[in-house]
């Protein structure tokens, strides 16, 4: 019940455990056509180039950033928590002049401070988080294609801790890069990175893309216009998954039957009654917390979905509490990173553990653990408020 990566759906775990098959096996390819056309369902987009970057949510954010950044670019990321820190020292080894914006933890950028900061630094790419599991803040994206398309940058967002359980359209938020994992609210185990990609993003990675299905000479591309990976140039990435099936990697079989698991999950939920299931289980979990007398963190309207971050009480052990959480009722809880590490739990709700039954379970132990360790709190307040927040959000399961 921490910030991720969290219990695997069952159903996940039994999808991994098919057969292998050959890469290029009919069947194979399919699966993979299959899966494309589920997450672009998942990401709300009509995206050609929606596919599975194989490695973990990180080896997706390389994969973007590496293949849209030329070095020498200027790109602004707008850091508002420990991952767009990540972002930073991406871009920069990608070899970006990177320009930064940093605002205190616990809080979201405002339309207008990105607008000067676009203004002011012109960028090729703004690179920004949606969701910062390390604050627990959603960063509202609503009108920020219209400022980049003012200064013709492109718009690339991690939305590996967000997606699948708040709010996030694609095409409707105009995002050029998207990039996300499995291991949060998609309910999966860490491994496989789905994203997806615009056709001005395309076309970005199309002008570096060095070598096409192994035809072109590379002496005849300056080095530095060539994506300095191969592994994470997306342009072979794109070949592999489109048409002319370019032999550049063995998929991850296994891998890919799980990212195909968790999206038809969600396709037969209904993205929007996934969203509300998170939204649901979330507020309960808040509420619960509040009901034992813990301090939640952050800006409240800024929350995200899945996630809370709480104060820890004065004169509290952090690491202890959780320590004994895992210890006797086998609930993990976060901590967290930098200015907040020691000072805040984060719990989530997330993926298959956005449920009636762990909420109650993981207050229920919270509830014991802080006495044992000297907490005065409310008697079951923590079970009771959840209950009130489920009474007023009808009682689901």
């Amino acid at each position: 019940m921490g910030p991720g990566p969290i219990n695997a759906d069952p159903r996940v775990l039994r999808a991994m455990s098919a057969g292998l098959i050959g890469q290029f096996d009919p069947a194979m390819t399919d699966y993979m056509g299959q899966t494309q056309e589920l997450y672009r369902r998942v990401f709300q987009t009509r995206n050609e180039h929606t596919l599975l970057v194989d490695g973990t949510a990180r080896a997706g954010i390389e994969a973007a950033l590496f293949s849209l950044i030329t070095p020498g670019d200027r790109v602004l990321v707008p850091i508002f928590g420990r991952f767009g820190g990540l972002l930073r020292e991406i871009c920069e080894r990608a070899g970006a002049e990177v320009h930064v914006r940093e605002i205190p933890w616990g809080t979201v950028f405002r339309p207008e401070q990105i607008a000067e900061a676009i203004a002011q630094t012109r960028p090729a790419l703004v690179a920004m988080v949606h969701g910062d599991t390390s604050t627990t803040m959603l960063q509202p994206m609503d009108g920020l294609r219209e400022i980049c398309d003012r200064y013709g940058a492109l718009l690339y967002t991690d939305v590996t801790a967000s997606l699948g359980g708040n709010p996030f359209d694609q095409d409707e938020l105009g995002i050029d890069a998207a990039t996300a994992g499995l291991q949060k609210c998609l309910g999966g185990p860490s491994g496989s990175a789905p994203a997806s990609f615009s056709p001005a993003a395309v076309e970005r990675i199309g002008r570096r893309h060095s070598v096409e299905a192994g035809l072109r000479d590379p002496g005849q591309f300056p080095s530095e216009h060539r994506i300095r990976s191969n592994y994470f140039d997306l342009g072979m990435i794109f070949d592999y998954w489109g048409a002319t099936r370019l032999n550049h990697h063995t998929e991850a079989t296994s891998m890919l039957y799980a990212a195909h698991e968790c999206a038809r999950i969600i396709v037969t939920e209904g993205l929007a009654e996934t969203i509300e299931r998170h939204r649901v289980h979330g507020a309960a979990m808040h509420a619960g917390v509040l009901g034992l007398g813990l301090r939640d963190f952050g800006e409240a309207q800024y929350r995200m979905n899945n996630v809370v971050a709480v104060h820890i009480p004065e004169g509290v052990n952090g690491d202890a509490v959780r320590a004994d959480m895992l210890t006797d009722f086998a609930i993990e809880i976060g901590t967290s990173f930098g200015p907040l590490h020691g000072k805040v739990w984060r719990i989530g709700t997330m993926g298959y553990n956005a449920r009636r039954d762990t909420v109650l379970s993981t207050l229920a132990a919270l509830e014991s653990v802080l006495v044992r360790h000297g907490v005065s709190v409310p008697r079951s307040g923590g079970v009771e408020a959840a209950l009130d927040s489920y009474r007023g959000a009808g009682n689901p399961a």
